[in-house]
């Protein structure tokens, strides 16, 4: 059978010189691993660590994953995923994995040995995302090894560096599931770009997607492009792929199944939810993998109509298990959110910003989000057309366009799509070069070379277009904002001078209370008090973030109302925070309005706050 990734007649050339390279120290995977990470981690923490101001992430879900890793280790249950100090009275749901609770607790329990407690939490949030660095730079250097040689594994490996030092899911302190992700990701094209189909090398590939099912739900539409991609690698193939889709089939049913019963607690083995695993995502899994490992295991013989006829049957079967399973599922996960959250809340959420009103509101990063996936989708198509290993290019493509086409909708698909142009662009890159210096005085090949390389990397796209508007300087905040600055995403600048630990420490010396509180200002407040919170920017808790909308937004008599309905303690006022403003100017007459203005209700008794901050305190009168 023809291999789909034979190269045609005129790029033999390009075989022969790879093969030459593979006897090189440089060819090496494991050396050219440890030594591009050493380069990663070392100008991460180069970067950050002299401008440090704490030591947890500045994104709202690192704040929160560590206050639900600590009440982990303050002994709430495994299966408990209750945030008891989140919302009204009974607490929140939430919908995080403990898979990524249980390696930084114990590496806080690690730690805990030998330094004390704040000490030992600052090295375990520092050492959780650097150690990931490792493998996501394994992981992308044995794809592109795989789909071009030792040259494009050690472009790729340099675009992962990039990627790593710009972006802010690698940097200490970064602990929300998302770093994981994109390790797993990277991990499962590296998988499918195996030309060997080895059944040990797809049996780890039904692990990673379990294991990033299990993870969480954003990487579910690429999750689905690669079990496509394994079902229609097996009907092209067939008999030369059982051994394969088989292994992957049996692997994803098996580990998904161990997730399934190892994360999800007996009393809701029979809940779906579209956010996290449930018993929609596993029985769709599960149900998918065991058809795979069947029809692999007894129709690989069979001619390719017949296997279509297979595909088809199967697909049958798991959409009507869908729609009887999960029907919600099938649309977005926050299509039930109140339109008043949507229009205060998601609507200004950095991450959940769609193409166009990310065009409108910070048109000099778009390039950075979208113009390099575009860029490789182009050069991953143009590969399949040309005929130059179409089967790893088709792949790649399939899997850069469902997370660009993620992007357009919300902006936080980009990373995935950034992290996965790195494999068809690097092969580009590694060929301009060694034509390049096969050819120096060829100053047209090293033009392409430089402008391939520059095109392929995100953060050139961001400075490029910052440059004429912001010039130089806009530039270098540009770079350390996100490396050294405390804040939380999606705040201004302004709005930091509430949620820091001395802003907040006249907060944490009141006794234990309900507080009503910016959103962007919750998972501080859990942080560092043992106050009830009414909101923080999580969707399952639209109860208590509606509550606290509708406090701002009320006329004085009418909040308080809502104050006493909710318990509320005390009024946590930011009249910087971003939200804040937009309630004031959309309702003047409203509590946050006058509070703004200087209007204290009678109801209200204004607190001692720390000087210099931006947090006002007032006690909700008995």
């Amino acid at each position: 059978m023809t291999n789909a990734f034979h190269l045609p007649a005129g790029t033999r050339r390009v075989d022969s010189l790879i093969a030459g390279e593979d006897r090189l120290w440089w060819s090496r995977l494991s050396l050219m691993t440890v030594l591009f990470s050493l380069a990663a981690i070392s100008t991460v923490l180069l970067l950050t660590v002299p401008g440090a101001t704490d030591y947890v992430g500045a994104d709202n879900d690192d704040v929160m994953r560590l206050v639900v890793v600590r009440d982990l280790l303050a002994g709430q249950g495994w299966f408990d995923a209750m945030q008891y100090r989140l919302g009204l009275a009974g607490g929140t749901l939430m919908h995080w994995s403990r898979l990524i609770d249980a390696p930084i607790a114990g590496l806080i329990l690690f730690f805990g040995l030998f330094l004390d407690g704040t000490a030992a939490e600052a090295a375990a949030l520092a050492v959780w995302p650097l150690a990931l660095v490792p493998p996501l730079i394994g992981c992308v250097g044995l794809g592109a090894r795989r789909l071009g040689g030792a040259g494009a594994m050690n472009v790729a490996m340099s675009f992962t560096v990039i990627l790593v030092v710009t972006s802010n899911r690698f940097l200490p302190g970064s602990i929300d599931h998302h770093n994981l992700q994109l390790v797993l990701i990277a991990g499962l094209a590296a998988v499918l770009l195996d030309r060997r189909y080895g059944a040990v090398n797809y049996a780890v590939g039904g692990v990673l997607a379990a294991l990033a099912l299990a993870i969480g739900a954003e990487t579910t539409p690429l999750l689905a492009v690669i079990c496509l991609a394994v079902t229609g690698l097996w009907l092209v193939h067939g008999k030369a792929f059982e051994r394969a889709a088989s292994a992957f089939g049996l692997s994803l049913a098996l580990s998904v199944t161990v997730l399934f019963l190892a994360t999800v607690p007996p009393s809701r083995y029979a809940v779906v939810t579209c956010d996290s695993l449930s018993l929609g995502f596993y029985g769709l899994s599960a149900l998918g993998g065991a058809l795979m490992f069947v029809s692999a295991r007894h129709a690989s013989g069979w001619n390719i109509r017949r296997r279509l006829a297979v595909v088809g049957a199967n697909g049958a079967i798991v959409l009507l298990a869908a729609l009887a399973l999960a029907p919600q599922c099938l649309g977005s996960p926050l299509a039930d959110l109140d339109p008043l959250l949507v229009s205060l809340w998601l609507n200004k959420v950095t991450e959940a910003q769609s193409f166009l009103a990310t065009i409108r509101s910070e048109p000099a990063t778009a390039g950075g989000f979208y113009a390099v996936g575009f860029f490789g989708m182009a050069v991953a198509l143009s590969r399949v057309l040309l005929g130059d290993r179409v089967e790893g290019h088709a792949i790649l493509f399939a899997l850069i366009l469902a997370a660009w086409a993620v992007a357009l909708v919300q902006v936080r698909g980009a990373i995935f799509s950034n992290l996965l142009v790195i494999l068809p662009l690097s092969l580009l890159v590694a060929e301009l070069r060694r034509l390049s210096n096969a050819e120096p005085e060829n100053m047209a090949a090293g033009f392409f070379f430089l402008t391939a390389t520059l095109a392929s990397v995100p953060a050139v796209w961001v400075f490029g277009g910052a440059l004429p508007s912001e010039g130089i300087n806009g530039i270098v905040q540009r770079f350390r904002a996100p490396v050294v600055a405390p804040a939380v995403a999606g705040a201004e600048a302004g709005a930091w001078r509430c949620n820091g630990e001395d802003a907040l420490s006249g907060l944490a010396a009141l006794p234990p209370g309900v507080v009503a509180a910016p959103s962007n200002l919750g998972a501080s407040i859990l942080r560092f008090s043992g106050h009830r919170v009414l909101t923080a920017p999580y969707h399952r808790n639209q109860p208590g973030m509606l509550t606290e909308l509708h406090i701002g937004l009320a006329i004085p008599r009418e909040a308080e109302a809502f104050l006493r309905g909710a318990g509320v303690t005390v009024v946590a006022f930011c009249a910087d925070d971003p939200q804040t403003r937009q309630i004031a100017a959309l309702k003047p007459d409203g509590l946050y309005a006058g509070l703004a203005a200087g209007r204290v209700p009678a109801y209200l008794e204004p607190l001692p706050t720390t000087a210099g901050a931006g947090l006002q305190l007032f006690r909700v009168r008995p």
